[in-house]
Parts: C-alpha cells; structure tokens; sequence
C-alpha cells in the first residue's frame, strides 16, 4: 500500500506540475512501478487526475503565474540571460542543462542564466514557493551579482514577491508563486499567447524520484 501510496502521489505531482502530458506521465510511470502493482489502477488514476486539472483550468485566470513567469523568463533569453524551467532534477543536472542550451546557442548570445529544477517544481506545485538559481557563465562574481538583480528585477516587474539578500551564494527565492501551469495541449483563453515554455529534458527530473 505504501508503495501504491507513493505512486499515486507521484503520478498527481507530475500531472499538476503541468509539463507532461497523459502520455508521457504513462511511460514515465514505467520507471516506477512495482512488480505487483495495479497498473490498471494507476493508468485511471492518470485519466482522472488529468480530467480533475482540465475542469480546474476551466476556472484558472486568463493569466496565471505560472504565465507570468515564463514571460519574465522569455524576456530574459531575449536579454542574453539563459533562463529554464524545470532544469533536470538537482542544482547539478540544471548547470548540465544550462550548458547544453548554451551550446546550442549562437556564439556569445548568453552571458548568464537562471533556472529551476524538478526538485523545485515539486515545492512550488504543492505551495511550498519557487527557488530560481542564477549566474555567469563566466563564473565572475561581480557579475554573477549583476545577474541576480537582472533576474530579480524582472520577475518583480512581472508582479512577484521576490526574496533575494544579494549574496551570489543564495538562490532567489519566489515564496508565495501560485503554481497554476496549463497541461500541454489545453486551451489557453488568454488573448495573446505567450510562446511555449524552453524546457530540458535530457535528464528528467522524474528519473530520480526514489
């Protein structure tokens, strides 16, 4: 039971966090479950808890912060600042992912980056807030402080409570995000639609659950 217990659990964290979709959540159920599990029970727990957000997202604000937040993090890729959501699962996997879009990216385009990984999903999706890491690809501290006030500045201008102390050794902090993220593929009823989130998954953060 404890075991079923967990994978339900699991299964509501991940659909709620809003970045898989039903199938998806199903495979990566695979990578969990036991032997003796009622797979049966678990592939209509997915189908009701998905059916359970759909009517919620009925009611949810045109815009919600999760919305706003992939707006302030849009506005600062487009300011050299490589800004992820849902970076791997560890601080470790994030500066992984963080590297690889880097990479990809046309020669100088970043200068410093933001992230938040699955371990931070998880909190902010059952109202614990939001920890975004940031800094310089450089590893400067200087400027690696310049980019923490870029990135806290932007998300106050995007109408959060923000809590940094300005250290480079601190995360900034989001403690009180309303974590409402629209299941891919729902229908947004807001009149412009912001561009999809940049997510990394070369790592998911659900591979590390246990």
């Amino acid at each position: 039971m404890a075991d079923q217990d967990y994978e339900l659990e699991t299964i509501r964290t991940w659909i709620w966090s809003g970045f898989y979709s039903p199938g998806e959540v199903r495979t990566m159920l695979e990578d969990i479950v036991e032997e003796d599990t009622d797979q049966a029970l678990l592939h209509k727990a997915i189908e009701e808890e998905f059916a359970r957000k759909r009517a919620e997202e009925a009611n949810w604000p045109s815009v919600t912060d999760f919305d706003r937040l992939h707006a302030a993090f849009y506005k600062l890729h487009e300011h050299g600042i490589c800004a992820l959501h849902n970076a791997g699962y560890t601080m470790s996997d994030g500066y992984s992912e963080v590297a690889e879009v880097c990479a990809q990216a046309p020669t100088g385009h970043y200068h410093g980056y933001c992230f938040y990984h699955g371990q931070d999903v998880d909190r902010a999706a059952h109202g614990d807030g939001l920890m975004v890491a940031f800094g310089d690809l450089q590893d400067r501290d200087e400027e690696q402080r310049k980019i923490g006030e870029i990135v806290t500045a932007a998300l106050r201008e995007a109408g959060f409570e923000v809590q940094w102390d300005g250290s480079v050794e601190s995360r900034i902090s989001l403690p009180h995000i309303d974590w409402k993220q629209r299941s891919p593929g729902a229908a947004k009823p807001a009149p412009e639609r912001i561009p999809p989130p940049e997510t990394r998954s070369t790592r998911a953060w659900w591979q590390f659950r246990r």
